[in-house]
């Protein structure tokens, strides 16, 4: 899918969820092409709820070198996302909209479909045993403290450091593959 086409798909996602669509405009955020399905293969599955998370294959290959290296130092690591299409992220949308939470609030955590890197397929979300999923804590851990040193050795990268250009929240948790690191 083009950039237009990609840029028009969005816009009709964000208006049938009743969001203005210059809310990308707005915040100057990219977008990012929906990887296809295909092109995603199960990288990791959840030990309690099946949940299979599912990257593109060069991502998932150093996903999985990087988290046995992090294991050979001693440092436990997972998987809480993965890739997610278009529909998905706009379904997380909508169960906020359905906690009454604002947009202004939401849209500082949560991309806008369309405008989200886990839809190339190379994004990560990750933990380590013993910290709540998703949150700032995790940028105390040692497993965090293990990424900042060794994950662009793997070609991984933090996306959203504190007072990123976007405007999303401090996201220690969020990583993207880039075959160029």
């Amino acid at each position: 899918m083009n950039q237009a086409a990609l840029k028009t798909r969005t816009e009709r996602i964000l208006r049938d969820l009743g969001i203005d669509p210059q809310v990308i405009a707005h915040r100057t955020l990219p977008y990012f092409e929906e990887v296809s399905e295909h092109l995603l293969e199960d990288t990791e599955t959840d030990a309690e709820t099946g949940k299979v998370y599912r990257l593109i294959s060069p991502a998932a290959t150093a996903w999985h070198q990087m988290k046995q290296q992090a294991a050979a130092d001693g440092v436990g690591i997972y998987l809480v996302s993965a890739f997610r299409s278009l529909d998905y992220q706009a379904g997380l949308i909508r169960a906020k909209q359905e906690a009454g939470i604002a947009p202004q609030t939401f849209f500082t955590s949560l991309a806008p479909p369309g405008c989200s890197e886990h839809h190339t397929g190379c994004a990560v979300d990750i933990n380590t045993p013993g910290c709540d999923e998703v949150t700032g804590v995790f940028g105390e851990t040692e497993a965090f403290q293990w990424l900042q040193s060794h994950a662009a050795r793997f070609g991984f990268v933090m996306s959203f450091p504190m007072n990123n250009p976007w405007g999303f929240i401090y996201e220690p948790w969020h990583w993207c593959w880039h075959s160029n690191s």
